[in-house]
């Protein structure tokens, strides 16, 4: 099995709390999406934020966080948004 570590954006304290919320996997990670697992995350780890999102997403692309389109930061952006009310 790959370690999530081998996918960007993802060391080791991403790769702790990955785990402790069920996410083992770079493949499980893909097929929850990075917004399924950042609601995950959330619910155990309510200080993280949408720098982490877009550290998901781009784990989930194969992309540096910061390589993102701006449609894709933007998209998620709302997305984070939308939690906090």
């Amino acid at each position: 099995m790959q370690d999530l570590t081998s996918m960007r954006n993802i060391g080791k304290e991403m790769d702790k709390k990955l785990k402790s919320v069920g996410i083992d996997s770079p493949d499980r990670l893909r097929e929850l999406g990075s917004k399924q697992v950042f609601l995950k995350l959330k619910e155990v780890y309510p200080q993280i934020c949408l720098v982490h999102l877009y550290a998901l997403e781009g784990a989930v692309e194969d992309l540096e966080f910061n390589s993102l389109s701006d449609g894709k930061k933007k998209e998620l952006k709302e997305f984070s948004d939308f939690l906090k009310k």
